[in-house]
């Protein structure tokens, strides 16, 4: 599996402390079955990290790790950050994709020049990757809006531990809406610590009861934004779905 969604690097943000925290989630990954993880410090106000600190972190943590898991780099960039120059955007591209670019949805509130700022970074030719919009209280109830968000060729991300019920039950409801509207093309695990929405994809992509789709969106879809590919089209929904179960019992 493919993880396009972490916070590895050591002392950048609020994930890792230090090389010994980002060790232990690259292991735990591992274990989880994922081979490669994308290293996506916050870039935000309260975060102000740059892509150089980004890449600095990247090369300590691939040394450390070498043999273990591969990491590719990337940040999570805060909406009011997509005013930057588009050059400065592209150098936290989405494992070094410049055409993809990881985009933090805010917890509070979706807010009403959201929908725009996304679609001008599209027509500036990188495709926004909408990470846990489900854990937003305006999508909760109204996951309709992030509909014209993906017609306009925007990706979502959600939180592995959203998808398997570990965020509680409003998150899981509005993951298996989004993905029951098409809504959604990556699981990914937003792993912070060993502790902290640890790695848990394949606890994720049992939960959606369906391999064909838990593929797609595990592996087939991050694995081109790696490649550098075209996306593969959604599967068809598989013959043997079982029933979504949710919350891990």
């Amino acid at each position: 599996m493919i993880d396009l969604h972490t916070h590895v690097l050591p002392g950048l943000d609020d994930g890792a402390v230090d090389l010994a925290d980002s060790v232990a989630i690259c292991r735990a990954a591992a274990d989880d079955g994922v081979q490669i993880l994308a290293a996506t410090p916050h870039v935000r106000e309260d975060y102000p990290t740059t892509a150089e600190q980004m890449r600095a972190g990247l090369e300590e943590v691939r040394a450390a790790v070498e043999g273990v898991v591969a990491v590719v780099p990337g940040g999570e960039v805060a909406l009011h950050e997509l005013e930057r120059p588009l050059d400065e955007l592209r150098a936290f591209g989405l494992a070094g994709n410049p055409g993809y670019l990881l985009v933090e949805t805010p917890y509070l509130e979706w807010p009403r020049s959201a929908a725009e700022q996304l679609l001008q970074l599209r027509r500036d030719g990188i495709v926004p990757v909408l990470a846990h919009p489900e854990r937003n209280p305006d999508i909760q109830h109204r996951p309709e809006l992030l509909e014209p968000v993906v017609a306009m060729g925007a990706l979502v991300q959600v939180t592995a531990a959203s998808v398997d019920g570990r965020l509680g039950r409003r998150t899981s409801a509005c993951v298996r809406t989004l993905v029951e509207r098409g809504l959604v093309h990556m699981i990914a695990s937003d792993s912070h610590s060993p502790s902290v929405r640890s790695a848990g994809l394949r606890a994720a992509a049992d939960a959606l009861g369906d391999e064909r789709l838990a593929h797609w969106l595990t592996v087939a879809v991050p694995g081109a934004i790696v490649e550098r590919r075209d996306l593969p089209p959604r599967p068809e929904r598989s013959p043997d779905r079982r029933p979504w179960f949710g919350r891990r019992r």
